[in-house]
Parts: structure tokens; C-alpha cells; sequence
């Protein structure tokens, strides 16, 4: 191991979380939510400008590590708001979204990249590269909503319930879809009993996570909460949540669905306020780790117009983020029998994230897209994952917290 590896790595973490802070604070000074900050942190730190965060090598793949212990942390958080009854009550509209928002961006890309002006239906591999580019327009990335609907204090609203729902359900088609566009890349047919089979371990694994853990979960915590040592349930707490994400990645589902059910598990026990008190600090440390590395991936250079052919991946990058766009926002219409705030939860659904790029990535490996391509669907990612933040926030309105600050300074001044 290189002797300077650990000090490298500390002194990048540090980078990470001052940029984190400052820029979350600097974000909320201005009326934005604590997470655009922490993307354009990423940003300013990330390859494209300062290059202090690495994005290969063996501290890459140890950040990479703290940025997905972020985001379990984060999901791990939203299970324990999460009201199981109340989110029963969403169960149908969040299908419903999910569904939509699924079928709807896959086919609005598929035929803009068959019939649009990127192709013709007769072009050799065109139907191939049509499948690909639906693919990444299918995925959702939760942990940005579900960060910005915290740092609003919005998590209890209907319109938080169907999109946290739908991202759940959305995670086990993503599977699906990954599945289908893994065996494509690679040659293989993909049958209908692989497709139930990954539906059914997904489905499966949660039902059981939730069912057996609020039997034998609460007793257990009951015995830890006897013990006298020092942060023993937080520790224990955080222990299930990754426990129980590892576990959930084993059986072939993700990671952050088993750290959902960890916290919708734990919310039903006699712990709950000091879990939930207690994990918070925790998360305050990891997940911004998560979002800052989120915008390190940016990659400012293929914005620049002197590059050979940056108007047209321009061009195709803008009509990518515009279907993206309208494919989840038409989602939230898809439960007309419910009541909630259906633009709200439509914008909910927009951010791509890592998702969009792991399958963009198996196609340019594959050799069914180009790297043209890829940087088009790079930018898409860029694009959808920076506008719903301001989007949220100005849909929501200010935030109870900055609602009593206002109040406090017009009662000052007067």
C-alpha cells in the first residue's frame, strides 16, 4: 500500500467536508436548499477545476465507499420518518408514478433516438442504441429528493410519501431494466423468468426485512438499550442499517432498499427518538460525502464550445434533459384517484443521478453507443440532477424553519 495514501485520503475528506459546509451554507443564505451547495461543491473540487477530489486509484475507491455509506445513511433516515400505514395509504399512486415514470422517459427516448434526427430506423444498430439511450432516461435518484424534501422539513407530506414510494418501486424495475440492458450488451437473451426472478427476490427481501424484523427487531433493541456502554444503540442502529443493506445487495436487490427497510423497521421501536437523534450527527458527516462526489462526476469540459462538435452534443444533451424532464413530470399525473400536489411529485422523480450513467456506461463499453453518446447522456445527468433542488424549494415555498427566522427579524425591526 502506498506509504501516502491514508494522508492523502484524510486531507481529501477534510476538502470535502469544509466545501460541504461552506457551500450548504452559503446555498441556504441564498434561499436554496443545502444540497445544491454540496453538488457545486463537488464541482469546484472535482476534475474539471481544482482536481483535488481523485477519480481513480485506491483513494477513488475508498470515497467511493464513504459516498455510498452517505447515501445508505440517508435512506437509512427516510425509512425511520416513514409512517408504514400512511405510506400503505400512497401504496397505489406510488405504483402507479413509478410505472409511468418508467414506461414514459424509455419511450419518449427510444423513439426520438430511432426516428429522431440522431437516426433512422434502417441505421445498423440503431434499435440497439434506441434500447440504451430509453434506459437511461428510466432511472430515478432518489437521494437527492429525498435530501432536499428533509431540508425543507417536508418528509410527512403525501407528495414525500408517493415519491419515496415510487423510488422504492423504482429501484426494483431499474434492476429489471439493468438486467435486460447487461444481457443485450452482452449477447444474451434475457428470459421472462429472469425478469420475475429479480422482481420476486427484490419484492421478496423487503416484505420479509419488514415482517421479521418488527418481530424480532424491537425485543432486541430492548436487550441493547439494558447495556450501559457509551452510544451502544446508535451503533447498533447504524450496524442493521448497513447489515441489512449488504444483505439486501446479496439477494440482488440495492443497497438503499435495505437501508429503507432498516429504518422502517426500527421506527416502530420504544428507541425511536434517541435512534433518530442520535444517527443524525452520523449522517450530517457521511451524507454530504455522497453529494459533493455526485458533482465531482461533472465534467465541465464538454461544455466547452471550442471542442470538435459541441454544438451537436449540445444539441442532443438538450433534447435528452428535455425528455428526461417530461417523462417523470408527466408521472405525476398518473394517479388521478389521489389527492396530492402532482408537479411536485413529478419534478420528485427527475433527478438521474449514478443510475442513468451505469447503464450509458455498460452501452459505451458494449460498444452499442459511442462515447459521443455519452457525453450526451452525461450532461442530461448533469442537467436533471442540479435543476430539482431550486425547482422543490420553489414549488414547497420556504421552509417552517426560515418561516420563524422571518418572523423573528419583522418582530425585531418593528
Amino acid at each position: 500500500m502506498d506509504q501516502h495514501l491514508i494522508p492523502q485520503l484524510f486531507l481529501v475528506l477534510a476538502a470535502i467536508l469544509i466545501a460541504a459546509k461552506l457551500f450548504g451554507d452559503l446555498a441556504e443564505r441564498i434561499g436554496q436548499p443545502a444540497v445544491l451547495g454540496e453538488l457545486v461543491a463537488g464541482v469546484l473540487l472535482g476534475p474539471s477545476l481544482f482536481g483535488i477530489i481523485p477519480t481513480q486509484g485506491p483513494a477513488a475507491e475508498v470515497l467511493h465507499v464513504f459516498a455510498e455509506l452517505g447515501v445508505v445513511l440517508l435512506l437509512f433516515e427516510i425509512g425511520l420518518e416513514t409512517d408504514l400505514r400512511e405510506m400503505f395509504r400512497v401504496g397505489a399512486a406510488s405504483l402507479a408514478v413509478a410505472s409511468v415514470g418508467v414506461a414514459a422517459p424509455f419511450a419518449l427516448g427510444f423513439l426520438y433516438w430511432l426516428y429522431g434526427p440522431t437516426g433512422t430506423p434502417d441505421a445498423q444498430g440503431a434499435t440497439g442504441a434506441a434500447i440504451f439511450i430509453g434506459a437511461t432516461l428510466t432511472a430515478t435518484s432518489v437521494g437527492i429528493t429525498a435530501r432536499v424534501l428533509s431540508d425543507l422539513r417536508q418528509m410527512r407530506t403525501p407528495e414525500a410519501r408517493i415519491i419515496v414510494g415510487a423510488a422504492v418501486i423504482d429501484d426494483v424495475l431499474g434492476l429489471v431494466i439493468l438486467t435486460v440492458v447487461s444481457g443485450m450488451a452482452a449477447g444474451a437473451a434475457v428470459s421472462m423468468g429472469g425478469v420475475a426472478q429479480i422482481v420476486g427476490l427484490a419484492v421478496g427481501f423487503l416484505v420479509a426485512a419488514v415482517l421479521i424484523g418488527g418481530l424480532v427487531v424491537p425485543r432486541l433493541f430492548r436487550l441493547v438499550d439494558r447495556m450501559s456502554v457509551r452510544g451502544v444503540l446508535v451503533a447498533f442502529a447504524v450496524a442493521f442499517a448497513v447489515g441489512l443493506a449488504g444483505l439486501a445487495s446479496f439477494a440482488g436487490s440495492a443497497l438503499i432498499l435495505g437501508a429503507f427497510a432498516a429504518g422502517v423497521v426500527l421506527s416502530a421501536t420504544n428507541q425511536f427518538d434517541v435512534i433518530v437523534r442520535d444517527v443524525k450527527p452520523v449522517a450530517q458527516v457521511f451524507t454530504p460525502i455522497f453529494f459533493v462526489s455526485v458533482g465531482a462526476a461533472v465534467n465541465l469540459t464538454l461544455l466547452d464550445p471550442r471542442r470538435e462538435g459541441a454544438g451537436s452534443l449540445l444539441l442532443v444533451a438538450g433534447a435528452l434533459t428535455a425528455l428526461a424532464i417530461a417523462g417523470k413530470v408527466i408521472a405525476g399525473w398518473a394517479a388521478p384517484w389521489a389527492r396530492y400536489r402532482r408537479l411536485v411529485v413529478g419534478v420528485g422523480m427527475i433527478p438521474r443521478g449514478e443510475v442513468g450513467l451505469i447503464f450509458a456506461d455498460i452501452g459505451l463499453r458494449s460498444g452499442i453507443i459511442t462515447e459521443g453518446v455519452f457525453s450526451a447522456v452525461l450532461l442530461m445527468v448533469m442537467a436533471t440532477t442540479f435543476v430539482v433542488p431550486p425547482a422543490l424549494k420553489a414549488l414547497f415555498g420556504p421552509a417552517p424553519r426560515e418561516i420563524e427566522l422571518a418572523r423573528e427579524g419583522s418582530d425585531a425591526a418593528s
